[in-house]
């Protein structure tokens, strides 16, 4: 099979288009013929080293994609064989992600994907969307699970909805009934959070807008999932009702978080980190599960028309797809792997 691997930590050139054999299930895998590969922020920071160890020798790179399962390992039920699905943590802790013609993974990382959603929606879904799910999931009052109606009767603002997790957090919380506001930097972007179902989107760059926020909102946010604590936090802080919940999942820009302790006292304020690796198996499966219903009830589409436009590249030129993430590319990045 073809696939892309690397032996040395670096730039984009570390990565090599490569044959090598195709992988076995062991037990309790399965084997994927993937389709679409998904690139993350998490994937070229692996690849460069950047606060990631390396494990193992050689490792093919990528977390999430979508495929048609071809093979299965023992104990896992052969009816599965020949099934669409949408993988995510690939190589999480394993030498083989998505960014080869085939992959193998634990068989509950393989999650069924209806027939009518394209294997674009579902190489989309995994890193972003589950930590989206997480997000929208940790306030003191819940809920635990999303689902329609999980959120009725809340406001949940998502900064940055023009990114692919904040995408999600969008699509995910209208889809849980939630009022869904949004952050932006300017009029395209404003362009995307809209088409992906926000109903207020705000540009942070212009008028004030924590009145604008709190024109909507009046009594608050109750969740706000961030991209770039150190740069929004006072906007977040301004905003955020009494015993709401500021989700962050990046701090974008770097700059330094300082915390002024009795406002956030009297606002009763909670502060969730997040990183989906150690979120704990259980939030992940019922993230998952959460997830594929969203997609089932068509709540995650994907493409420009939806907020996330689709940038391609084929197999031998993943190097340019990982200099499109790093390059903060808006949109989502996909290496197309087999028809």
């Amino acid at each position: 099979m073809k696939a892309i691997v690397y032996r040395d930590t670096g730039t984009p050139d570390v990565l090599r288009f490569v044959d090598r054999d195709l992988p076995e299930p062991g037990p309790g895998e399965v084997r994927v013929r993937v389709a679409v590969s998904g690139v993350n922020p998490t994937d070229w920071q692996a690849r460069s080293g950047a606060g990631h160890p390396k494990h193992f020798p050689e490792i093919t790179p990528h977390l999430d994609g979508a495929g048609t399962i071809d093979a299965v390992g023992e104990g896992v039920d052969h009816s599965r064989v020949g099934q669409r699905v949408w993988l995510f943590m690939a190589a999480a802790g394993r030498p083989t992600g998505t960014a080869a013609e085939f992959t193998v993974v634990p068989a509950e990382q393989a999650v069924p994907l209806p027939d009518d959603a394209g294997f674009d929606v579902g190489a989309s879904l995994g890193v972003p969307a589950l930590t989206a799910h997480r997000a929208l999931t940790v306030a003191e009052d819940g809920p635990r699970r999303l689902g329609p109606g999980a959120l009725d009767g809340k406001v949940v603002l998502a900064a940055g909805g023009a990114g692919a997790v904040g995408h999600a957090v969008i699509q995910l919380a209208r889809w849980a009934g939630a009022t869904v506001i949004s952050t932006v930097s300017s009029p395209e972007k404003a362009r995307l959070a809209t088409a992906a179902g926000a109903h207020h989107v705000i540009n942070y760059r212009e008028g004030d807008p924590t009145a604008a926020i709190r024109t909507t909102a009046p009594d608050g946010v109750d969740i706000i999932a961030e991209v770039a604590l150190g740069t929004n936090l006072a906007l977040d802080l301004a905003v955020l009702r009494t015993r709401g919940t500021i989700s962050t999942y990046a701090n974008d820009g770097g700059k330094p978080v300082e915390l002024d302790v009795l406002q956030n006292m009297v606002l009763n304020a909670r502060f969730q980190f997040l990183i989906l690796f150690l979120a704990g198996p259980e939030a992940r499966a019922a993230a998952a599960q959460d997830v594929a219903a969203a997609v089932r009830d068509g709540a995650m589409p994907v493409g420009k028309e939806h907020g996330l436009p689709l940038h391609r590249f084929p197999l031998e030129r993943t190097p340019d797809a990982h200099r499109a993430v790093e390059s903060r590319m808006v949109g989502k990045v996909l290496v197309d792997i087999t028809a």
